[in-house]
């Protein structure tokens, strides 16, 4: 065999000539530019018309119409009946596991594979983190391995709460999230939180639009999540909102997002500790746009979705990855799994030093230093997709 074959046979041998075809391949469906982002926002509608409203007003900080619609329309979208707009999807949940009665000393029960956020907020109620794997075919919390863990780990006692017999703790919470937008079994978790007296709170922030048996993700629980960071499938820039059927946790989300301060006419007073967690006039004004939008943005990528999914059948080595039964994802971020950690590697470093974004999926949260200790079932499927997945160019196109 010449030498010009050997270099070739390493190549195929290195997988260098699949990602090769699969740079162009992704080049080619994002009209060929230079460089293709992970996922960018996409501005096609009334946001600059809604924007220079803010200006033209001078309502642009906390008080505007932008922020009360923004939340009208949220709650109107996902069926849900308050929404409550906040500065960022962290600051939400954050208020959301405080107003579930989530306290110091308490444990919630979350799912190792998310993004830090989901810890960072349980933390901030200075609680606990209890990790329970996910499942593989959805990449969210498992509800199989979350009521084994309490059958074994956990008993209700008088006062009706649910104790973690190792530590006596009390198990305030589950917060499954939902990931790149794919719901998992969320209705099969909410059953379980429900029989051991466990608050189901939604972390929806990837999944605005999606649906599991037709009804939204964030709407199951007592109260859900979602987040319009600049990498969302829609973005107010940054943002957030809580949403639930409970008028007490919304009126109350309402009044510690905006600092506690009483309502009056010149007067400053506030009744308890609160948070300045208000979303701006506008941030909101460009949600509102952007929400006009969203059916469209979903479909499109719902359509890429389905041109990568056909693009990846004909590669025994890599899988693409898609949205599980009884959903409508919305496809926020696309995955596909590799076939170890080796090769995933590999693909990060080739279409990353070839103009295409790639990123891993999270480093598992019980191996970042600060959740280290937390206790944690088997965590084998949140292992075998940490080394795998990988995400790729998820952006509108259009």
């Amino acid at each position: 065999m010449c030498k010009v074959d050997l270099k070739y046979q390493e190549i195929i041998n290195s997988g260098l000539l699949m990602n090769d075809t699969i740079i162009s391949f992704i080049k080619n469906i994002f009209f060929n530019k230079s460089f293709i982002p992970l996922h960018e926002p996409k501005f096609m509608g009334n946001e600059k018309k809604y924007l220079n409203e803010c200006i033209d007003t001078n309502f642009v900080s906390s008080v505007g119409e932008f922020v009360t619609r923004f939340e009208k329309d949220i709650k109107e979208y996902t069926g849900a009946k308050f929404a409550v707009a906040a500065v960022n999807g962290t600051a939400a949940l954050h208020i959301a596991l405080k107003l579930s009665g989530v306290n110091p000393g308490d444990e919630v029960i979350t799912q190792p594979l998310t993004f830090i956020a989901t810890c960072n907020a349980i933390a901030y109620c200075n609680a606990k983190s209890v990790f329970v794997d996910v499942e593989r075919k959805t990449m969210t919390l498992d509800p199989d391995k979350l009521e084994e863990f309490l059958n074994q780990n956990s008993i209700i006692k008088n006062d009706g709460f649910c104790y973690n017999k190792t530590t006596g703790n009390i198990i305030k919470a589950c917060v499954p999230m939902h990931t790149f937008g794919h719901p998992g079994r969320i209705d099969r978790i909410k059953e379980i939180c429900d029989k051991y007296n466990i608050v189901l709170v939604e972390d929806s922030a990837e999944s605005l639009g999606s649906l599991y048996k037709d009804k939204h993700t964030g709407t199951f629980g007592k109260c859900g999540i979602y987040s319009f960071n600049g990498n969302k499938t829609i973005t107010c820039g940054g943002g957030g909102m809580i949403v639930t059927d409970d008028e007490g946790l919304a009126k109350r989300a309402k009044h510690i997002t905006t600092t506690a301060k009483i309502p009056h006419q010149w007067e400053f007073n506030h009744d308890e500790v609160g948070y300045n967690y208000r979303l701006t006039n506008i941030n909101a004004a460009l949600g509102c746009a952007q929400l006009e939008n969203l059916e469209m943005f979903i479909e499109n990528k719902r359509q890429l979705a389905e041109i990568y999914n056909e693009f990846f059948k004909k590669y025994d080595e890599i899988k693409f990855f898609s949205e599980p039964e009884n959903c409508r994802s919305n496809y926020w971020l696309n995955a596909v799994i590799l076939k170890d950690l080796n090769a995933r590697d590999r693909f990060l470093e080739v279409t990353n030093s070839n103009g295409v974004m790639t990123r891993p999926i999270w480093k598992l949260m019980n191996k970042l230093p600060m959740f280290e200790g937390c206790m944690r079932g088997n965590l084998e499927i949140s292992e075998w997709l940490e080394e795998r997945v990988v995400n790729i160019p998820s952006s509108v196109r259009l």
